[in-house]
């Protein structure tokens, strides 16, 4: 089914009638504010950390590095232009695998001593732009994303899955060639030294200059995927009192290995059963008969949402003195209409079964709930860069209700990096500029290309990969 195109809508109330007709409560401001004044260039203090505006950028990949986990010439450009947004907060940059097994490709960001002076050389990359781009970094606060791909873990080469898993999942094991019972799962004792290497990685990021480092629990990876593991035994699975045990551990031994090092959690705090369908097709859920138990977030129907277990989280992560908190939603991998709403899917990927619009205002309402829950903890919201010309009246609008804190923006960063700096200096969107949710950054690592905005970016629509898409595209 098609649905109506963002850049269709001439005028705010076209706009407003789409969301009435859908039966949508998403904010959204009419007119702008620019300016000191402005609900968007508001500073805000998280753990003693000030940013200088209310925008994030959001980790984002770009399947680039060299083969021992070090920046190339790409990743560097990347995070040049992170820095070039004006964005008060950098959200991680991009995923760091705290070991080489917990790569989600041969070319993710390792953080270990002989990577630690070009992740240094990063960071200060991003500050020189930042600085350029505003006059100074004052409030500029920079996190260092933590990961194990669990999993998804593809260390050695991109075609060859190599999973560890937090227990063994009936739907998701065929997915990456597992049957029932895979022997992939990882032992307590092989997560207590998995603990250990978190912790060991954020002191790293701690001598890197990072602010902060995120202990990522989200889309799929080996630590979201413990807060579901409602059936493993053990001292990591079981109750919500102990599927959160490697969090808690990783929050403790960084305050005790790395004091002063400030820590964040991007966190999906809902999650749908895996939907399936081939490209061009509409998605649909998988067949599933009673309760289904592996939805961190879920209503026990796959479809649906309780934030009882999240909020839960949460206030456990409050207890350990957390207060920066990122939310999204789902996987990429098995269901990506609810964590990244899309027009066009990967060339892999199944047609949306909702419009958009529907998968952002489901992620703005869920991070309002818990912010409403959580008023003295700090929350970036996702999920905004479908919105195209409206991104920014609904990213106001959003922060003047208090519904959240930070706007966070991924993909389009990569095709618009300065959109924070024109939105907050009142210069107006460059439309042309406008991620349009093409997913090319995601068909071509997919397709075994480094990831970038091949529509809009003209740097990467002149590279070789370029007529790699469209030839792919096409055939």
């Amino acid at each position: 089914m098609a649905y109506p195109k963002i850049a269709s809508f001439k005028t705010a109330d076209q706009f407003r009638a789409l969301l009435e007709q859908l039966g949508l409560d998403l904010p959204l401001d009419e007119i702008m504010e620019s300016g000191p004044g402005s609900p968007l260039a508001q500073p805000i203090i998280a753990g003693g950390l000030r940013m200088r505006n209310r925008f994030c950028v959001l980790p984002m990949e770009g399947w680039d590095c060299l083969p021992d986990g070090r920046p190339s010439d790409l990743t560097y450009r990347r995070w040049q232009r992170f820095g070039q947004s004006g964005a008060g907060l950098i959200w991680g940059g991009e995923a760091a695998a705290v070991r080489p097994d917990g790569r989600a490709n041969p070319n993710q960001l390792v953080i270990n001593p002989q990577t630690l002076p070009d992740l240094a050389g990063l960071r200060r990359t991003l500050v020189e732009a930042h600085t350029a781009a505003m006059g100074d970094a004052e409030g500029l606060v920079i996190g260092l994303q933590l990961t194990h791909s669990g999993r998804y873990a593809r260390p050695n080469q991109k075609t060859l899955p190599e999973p560890r898993l937090a227990y063994d999942h009936p739907l998701l094991n065929p997915r990456v060639g597992l049957p029932a019972q895979s022997g992939r799962v990882l032992s307590d004792a092989e997560m207590d030294e998995l603990v250990e290497d978190f912790i060991n990685a954020a002191a790293l990021a701690q001598q890197a200059g990072f602010d902060f480092v995120d202990v990522k629990h989200c889309h799929g990876y080996l630590l979201h995927e413990f807060l579901s593991a409602v059936e493993r035994p053990g001292r990591y699975g079981g109750s919500l009192e102990t599927r959160p045990r490697a969090a808690r551990e990783i929050i403790l031994g960084i305050r005790r290995r790395a004091p002063g090092l400030r820590i964040g959690v991007r966190l999906s705090a809902f999650d749908f059963i895996p939907f399936q369908g081939a490209a061009g097709v509409t998605g649909q859920p998988a067949a599933w008969q009673g309760v289904y138990p592996y939805a961190f977030g879920g209503d026990g129907s796959g479809l649906g949402i309780d934030l009882a277990e999240p909020a839960a989280f949460l206030e456990m992560l409050r207890g350990l003195g957390v207060d920066l908190i990122c939310i999204t939603a789902g996987s990429p991998y098995y269901n990506p209409h609810i964590q990244r709403p899309a027009t066009f899917p990967p060339s892999d990927g199944y047609l949306p079964p909702e419009d958009p619009l529907v998968g952002v205002a489901r992620q703005i309402a869920a991070t309002a709930e818990l912010k409403a829950r959580f008023p003295e903890m700090v929350f970036v919201g996702s999920a905004y860069s479908y919105l195209q010309e409206y991104l920014p009246n609904v990213a106001q609008a959003a922060v003047r209700a208090g519904k959240v804190d930070l706007v966070g923006l991924g993909r389009s960063t990569l095709a618009y990096p300065e959109l924070p700096a024109d939105v907050l200096s009142g210069r107006g969107l460059q439309r042309k500029h406008l991620c349009r949710t093409f997913s090319d950054c995601t068909t071509a690592p997919r397709n075994g290309m480094v990831s970038g905005c091949y529509p809009l970016d003209e740097f990467y629509k002149a590279r070789p990969e370029g007529r790699r898409l469209v030839e792919l595209k096409h055939a």
